[in-house]
């Protein structure tokens, strides 16, 4: 790096930290839902309004889908359709606007803008969509968003990526777009099903900063099953995501730091068809939901225990369920879980669980609610939740603090408990919270200016931080 281009990123760098502090914006995320492959009808629309709690509309809606196509070796093995997530955008933008007093008008996107790559992961890599800078008029428009949807609507779709049938949506308030700096919206997916490297299962994620506040969203669906040992696989697979997903600097990016991984950024949702089951028979299962005592059942809750033991997502939080399980009913338009007794010619013998889970990482968040839908769509219900955050806009003096009130997002719930022991053996060669951290810093250090002072002091501060946790 010349000198020259050195002064040109301290110089950003400085303007950055300068930022004013423009006022407090409710930021609201939202969703969960595993459609079993059907796609979306009209009459959707009823089921959406419930689901993304239309009456305390949010700012931001985060919309995670698992199976949007059916997991057939055509869809898994072949070219990437975005029919699906053309469908479901319109469904979802007409629903948004229409219940703000608008028109069911369709909004105006570009189906291919996020230059989705195959559905089927190289080895060691992960698809990156897109990078920009969204923010008021006077800021230049990004070359690789999406394009503006009518001037009438109030949301406008900031991400969309689909990798087979997984799906993450992003939709921000126009008001919220135009009063803040949102930069460097980027899509990563990463596909750890089949062989470990097919897409009928893995994640879709988005990383974006708002403002001197970064956020990551990551949609996933993990691996099915409920026999002995499938929870290990699913642990895997979020290790594995962890892992793979990554936001490089692109040459369209500002020059201001953001992350490179996941654990990198400051407030960090995941959130999916996470498919863990319940360590319990199922007659005994069914008679706890019967007495809705969703207290006792949550002890027997393999993300539950897992997170206890340290096995997965350690560190992060999980709001207390205080709803029915959300797998597996029996058919569409029915309240009846699959299987039990008398058991049904044809059907499928499923202890009912919590699959569908929204969990969190990082300070200042704080979880309002956290609800199921119920739509009989599909075999799974909807989740939603909604959150409390804070954006942190960042001066040359101090750091100040601009509180956002509710965000809804999918569903995972949270426990006060954080910590975990670890199994001996797995920690050996899992990596650990410490290790990831330290590697997105250096990550990041490596893509900026070795000499920026500022960078150098935050990098120390950084693993001081990592230290004194440890």
């Amino acid at each position: 790096m010349d000198k020259k281009e050195a002064k040109s990123r301290r110089k950003s760098l400085k303007n950055w930290l300068r930022r004013k502090h423009k006022g407090p914006d409710p930021f609201d995320l939202l969703g969960t839902w595993n459609v079993a492959g059907r796609s979306p009808v009209g009459s959707l629309a009823v089921d959406l309004d419930d689901w993304l709690n239309l009456k305390d509309a949010a700012d931001i809606y985060i919309l995670g889908f698992q199976e949007i196509v059916p997991l057939k070796t055509l869809n898994v093995l072949g070219a990437e359709d975005l029919t699906p997530t053309t469908k479901w955008n319109t469904l979802i933008g007409k629903t948004l606007n229409y219940k703000s007093g608008l028109p069911w008008s369709t909004p105006i996107f570009n189906a291919n803008s996020c230059h989705d790559h195959d559905n089927l992961e190289i080895p060691g890599s992960a698809g990156i969509s897109f990078a920009s800078q969204i923010g008021s008029p006077k800021r230049d428009q990004p070359k690789h968003q999406v394009e503006d949807q009518d001037d009438s609507s109030t949301y406008k779709l900031m991400a969309s990526k689909k990798m087979v049938g997984v799906f993450i949506s992003v939709w921000m308030k126009k008001e919220l777009v135009r009063k803040y700096c949102i930069s460097n919206v980027k899509a990563c997916s990463v596909a750890c099903g089949i062989m470990g490297y097919l897409g009928n299962k893995g994640s879709v994620a988005v990383s974006m900063s708002i403002e001197g506040t970064s956020f990551c969203f990551i949609a996933a669906h993990l691996a099915s099953g409920e026999k002995k040992g499938d929870e290990v696989r699913r642990n895997n697979q979020v290790s594995e995501i962890f892992r793979r997903t990554s936001f490089p600097r692109l040459r369209e990016d500002d020059d201001n730091p953001h992350p490179l991984t996941i654990l990198g950024h400051d407030r960090i949702f995941w959130f999916g068809d996470l498919n863990y089951r319940l360590y319990l028979e199922d007659n005994l299962a069914r008679m706890l939901i019967k007495t809705k005592d969703w207290k006792a059942l949550q002890e027997f809750d393999q993300l539950k225990k897992e997170h206890d033991y340290g096995g997965v997502f350690e560190g992060w939080r999980e709001g207390n369920i205080e709803f029915a399980p959300t797998y597996k009913y029996s058919i569409s338009n029915s309240n009846r879980y699959s299987g039990g007794l008398p058991a049904k010619s044809g059907e499928k013998q499923r202890t009912p669980a919590w699959c569908d889970r929204i969990l969190w990482y990082g300070k200042s968040v704080k979880q309002l609610s956290y609800f199921r839908s119920e739509s009989k769509f599909s075999d799974h219900r909807p989740v939603s939740a909604l959150f409390s955050t804070q954006i942190e806009v960042l001066n040359s003096a101090n750091q100040i603090v601009a509180k956002l009130p509710p965000n809804i997002l999918p569903a995972l719930l949270p426990q006060d408990n954080l910590t975990g022991g670890g199994k001996d053996e797995e920690a050996k060669t899992k990596p650990t919270l410490r290790s990831l951290l330290v590697q997105d810093i250096e990550l990041s250090s490596s893509s900026l200016d070795q000499n920026t002072a500022t960078i150098t002091t935050t990098n120390s501060l950084a693993l001081d931080t990592i230290d004194h946790i440890s």
